[in-house]
């Protein structure tokens, strides 16, 4: 009977095996397809590049002859910005298309409904870039993972210079939606943890896209500030930036803000860029490790054109799915999920690592700060803050986000 029993077993074993076909068998030569959803009308400074690096590094993949034999295609879709838009883009990816996964996302509030979809139909769904720490926390399932370091990651490392600067009283600045509001809730709560002499004047939550930049820097100076936190980005960041510049909100007093040194944000404020913010960003013409090197050279052949971070985001999305895709070896939805736990792959910015705890990559960010140098605003005293050293505990983590 115990021979028997295991017998049965063996036979459901191989049943699951056949289910789930390797790549190279019948299907070579088959497209894999990845269903990728972003808003690229509604936020084209970051997604033309990211667009651009993800052409580039599917040709790679499928000039090094793809993934075991089978080449890789992508199926994009624009979801202005939208929820609703990405997730009735992702019913399609996935009922009409057939994709293998899901990819992309831009916005938080996008992400989080991508990753909402995914959960909900069991899809496996490849964050690139929403910031949002829900998506791995509080609103984290077993479906979705996030590439790009997030808003704790980013906050944690600029707290760390900001508990350097002898100001104590902070004003603080960011889009009203949940990047916003989280990247405000995690700087204020390290940097008290950090500092617990510091205190918090004012707040301005700006609705995104339509800042009233003159009503803004006036409350914020109203407060009297020795040092100001910001998160605005984009347009409204270059808003934000002039008439802070012209009403002197920004002298004497110490400036922190998230991504402003991205070249997606740095470079259309031109003369106008800020000196000696502290940011994080992406110091593009100084790396020169051997495979950012590559990275960039590659992208300036292709495009007469030097890489955003946007071009790492969309490079590494596709390297990290090439990678899981090869060594999964399947298409099956729950085994891609499995390997994708703990799944390491070679980033532009070095190895990385998607933990298999919450699903968080260990990307990293540059920190550095803000100067002009020949009419154009620059990253100098920067470094590589590695993402795995401003991770919280695996135990924090559990009280984070929900079991499974």
């Amino acid at each position: 009977m115990v021979g028997m029993g295991i017998g049965r077993r063996a036979i459901l074993g191989g049943a699951a095996v056949l289910a789930a076909p390797r790549l190279g068998n019948a299907q070579a030569g088959e497209p894999l397809k990845i269903g990728e959803i972003n808003s690229y009308t509604a936020q084209p400074a970051f997604l033309q590049p990211y667009r651009q690096a993800w052409t580039l590094a599917l040709e790679q993949v499928n000039a090094a002859g793809g993934i075991h034999g089978r080449p890789l295609t992508t199926i994009h879709r624009d979801d202005a910005g939208k929820p609703e838009d990405a997730v009735r883009h992702a019913g399609e990816l996935v009922t009409s298309e057939k994709v293998v996964l899901l990819a992309g996302g831009f916005l938080s509030n996008v992400g989080l409904a991508l990753g909402d979809y995914a959960a909900q139909n069991k899809k496996l769904f490849v964050a690139s870039e929403p910031l949002t720490d829900a998506i791995v926390w509080s609103k984290g399932n077993r479906y979705t993972f996030r590439l790009r370091a997030s808003t704790y990651m980013q906050c944690a490392m600029l707290v760390e210079e900001a508990a350097k600067l002898p100001a104590k009283k902070w004003a603080l600045v960011a889009p009203n939606y949940e990047y916003g509001q989280s990247a405000v809730r995690w700087f204020k709560e390290l940097l008290k943890a950090a500092r617990p002499d510091v205190e918090f004047v004012a707040e301005q939550f700006p609705a995104l896209g339509r800042i009233d930049a003159g009503a803004t820097v006036q409350a914020l100076a109203a407060s009297n500030p020795e040092a100001i936190f910001n998160v605005t980005f984009g347009a409204d960041l270059t808003n934000f930036v002039r008439q802070g510049a012209t009403r002197g909100l920004f002298e004497r007093r110490a400036v922190v803000s998230l991504l402003t040194g991205e070249p997606e944000y740095l470079d259309p404020l031109g003369d106008e860029a800020p000196e000696g913010w502290i940011v994080t960003g992406y110091p593009h013409d100084q790396i020169n490790t051997p495979a950012h090197t590559a990275f960039r050279d590659a992208y300036r052949r292709k495009y007469s054109d030097y890489p955003r971070l946007g071009s790492v985001v969309g490079y590494d999305t596709v390297q990290a799915i090439a990678a899981l895709l090869r060594r999964a070896n399947t298409t099956d939805t729950e085994k891609l999920v499995d390997t994708m736990r703990g799944l390491q792959f070679a980033s532009v910015l070095g190895e990385v690592t998607f933990r298999a705890l919450d699903h968080q990559s260990t990307m990293g960010a540059y920190v550095g700060k803000t100067a002009l140098r020949a009419g154009r605003g620059v990253m100098v005293d920067w470094r590589y803050a590695d993402g795995s050293k401003y991770l919280p505990s695996d135990a924090v983590v559990r009280t984070l986000r929900p079991a499974g």
